[in-house]
């Protein structure tokens, strides 16, 4: 088959031999193949694959809920044991009018413990979210074992009672020691001191702003 001799004018292509002919219709098959693919299958391999990255982020997050709900019951148990124990710690704390009484016991606590009091000096108030501080600058004297009782002693207080700022020396006669401290006590806020709170704390942002 001499290619030259074939009229290659579209119009006469059903004198074309056969061979040429099917290779003709293949590279026009090939040709309209890839057209399609170029405008219409490449478009929904795109969005096939997106959808498969949707698929992926839907199945990750449906495992995260599904661990959330499979641990729902752990998590109420472990919020109610914890709003139990904030409870308890909260029933530690003495409200406005017991506080009077809780200044008794500090200061009978270390007459208690053989200390004698040089200074015993409740300090002001200072108010936190839900609770007060009320710190108590003390000055005591007495031996190592009277002082050690002492401090035993504010820690089995049924309320909560801790000691900072602890200083010890020795007195310039006798065996005896001055400790200075402050002593912090503790009251919860009443409901209408934790609002009072709560605007203040508004009134200062609105203040800044």
């Amino acid at each position: 088959m001499n290619l030259a001799e074939i009229n290659w004018d579209l119009e006469a292509a059903g004198t074309w031999p056969w061979p040429v002919k099917l290779a003709a219709i293949l590279i026009l098959s090939l040709a309209v193949a890839g057209g399609w693919f170029y405008y219409d299958t490449q478009d929904q391999l795109a969005q096939l694959e997106q959808s498969r990255k949707q698929e992926a982020s839907l199945k990750q997050t449906l495992e995260i809920k599904q661990k959330k709900a499979a641990n729902l019951d752990a998590y109420k148990a472990q919020l109610a044991e914890m709003e139990k124990a904030f409870g308890n710690m909260l029933r530690q704390l003495p409200n406005k009018a017991e506080v009077p009484a809780l200044l008794v016991d500090v200061s009978q606590t270390g007459l208690a413990s053989g200390l004698e009091f040089e200074l015993f000096h409740p300090l002001g108030e200072i108010k936190k979210e839900f609770y007060a501080e009320l710190p108590i600058k003390v000055r005591v004297i007495g031996n190592y074992e009277q002082l050690g009782t002492f401090v035993s002693g504010l820690a089995g207080l049924p309320r909560i009672v801790t000691v900072h700022n602890v200083s010890i020396d020795p007195l310039k006669s006798g065996d005896r020691l001055v400790m200075n401290a402050v002593i912090k006590t503790y009251r919860y806020l009443e409901d209408e001191e934790v609002t009072g709170q709560k605007r203040r704390k508004k009134g200062r942002r609105r203040g800044r702003k």
